[in-house]
């Protein structure tokens, strides 16, 4: 088929239609978990979903949650910086969507091809440098709107996800010592034998709670506080424009557990059944991790949550990667 079109057309149809299956695929799972955390809140806190709109299993209850998103009036505050107010949004969404660039989901076969849309060398890098834009876009909501709330609440989530990318970073290191090389599909290769979630048990541990607090997931979701500073960042956003933090944040809840996924779990490898299963087993076993983690813990308090970052997962991924660098020192 590529042979019987011109380069330049075969390009743009690959062009558009990579970004539409992400964008697909983020937005199905968006729809998924947001029944699937209703869900399973209702039964680890023994609570009854909605009765009216939800229909048969609340499956309906999500539908008119967007119907009510969208129909809001989209309201500026009267203050706001207009372009970065409303480019925020999109600049925290935009990097959720970017990281399954270089995401494996599976092979075919043991030598075969990978389902991957782009297979970079620095994979590694890509992650870390795309995931760390979104600092950017929270920066832009808090300081767009105008609003000492706004404001309160993009300082605090900056400070966290600065001190918590420190360990992440170091978590990974360790992956890529084991590994030797950046790239995602060899890291995964690497684990054929052996899955790195056992000699990297500890960075496996730091990676997902630092993950955790980068998704202002509970415990670590003071950044988000309704009781403090209403909620936070998005205070003065409403309909469309709020739900895009949101579709954002269950983005790269999803990208998050397939990286795990394929730096500490093996990826596609497993018995019985393809690759491609095993790559979505493992990440959605991850992601109700996280939800039954939010429904089951309280919340941090800002001075906890800070501490926990420098206090405790740094020293662990430090300790981790030494002992990493020492075991391939000796292997040597």
């Amino acid at each position: 088929m590529q042979a019987a079109l011109p380069p330049w057309l075969w390009n743009l149809i690959v062009a558009v239609v990579k970004p539409t299956l992400i964008l697909a695929f983020i937005g199905l799972n968006a729809l998924l978990l947001i029944w699937g955390e209703r869900k399973v809140a209702a039964r680890i806190q023994r609570r009854r979903g909605p009765e009216v709109v939800g229909g048969p299993w609340g499956v309906l209850q999500g539908i008119a949650d967007g119907v009510k998103l969208f129909a809001k009036e989209d309201v500026m505050p009267a203050r706001a910086d207009r372009w970065v107010w409303s480019l925020a949004p999109s600049v925290v969404f935009v990097p959720a969507a970017m990281v399954f660039l270089v995401l494996p989901f599976g092979a075919l076969g043991p030598s075969g091809p990978v389902l991957v849309m782009r297979d970079l060398e620095n994979a590694v890098l890509y992650l870390m440098a795309v995931a760390s834009f979104t600092a950017l876009g929270i920066w832009m909501a808090g300081w767009g709107s105008n609003s000492k709330y706004s404001l309160l609440g993009a300082m605090r989530a900056i400070s966290m996800l600065i001190s918590y990318e420190v360990p992440l970073v170091l978590a990974v290191l360790g992956v890529v010592l084991a590994a030797g090389s950046l790239s995602v599909v060899d890291i995964v290769r690497a684990q054929e034998s052996r899955w790195f979630i056992i000699p990297q048990f500890l960075g496996f541990l730091v990676f997902y709670a630092a993950t955790l607090a980068e998704l202002n997931r509970t415990p670590f979701d003071l950044v988000l506080g309704e009781s403090e500073i209403v909620v936070g960042y998005a205070t003065e956003y409403s309909g469309i424009r709020w739900s895009m933090f949101f579709f954002a944040e269950y983005g790269a809840l999803v990208a998050s557990s397939l990286v795990a996924a394929n730096l500490f779990l093996g990826g596609w490898h497993g018995p019985f059944y393809p690759g491609v299963h095993w790559v979505l087993i493992k990440t959605y076993a991850l992601v109700f991790l996280a939800i039954w983690i939010r429904w089951t813990l309280p919340r941090f308090r800002i001075d906890q949550v800070m501490d926990f970052g420098w206090k405790v997962l740094l020293p662990l991924s430090l300790l981790n990667l030494t002992a990493t660098g020492a075991w391939m020192a000796v292997k040597a």
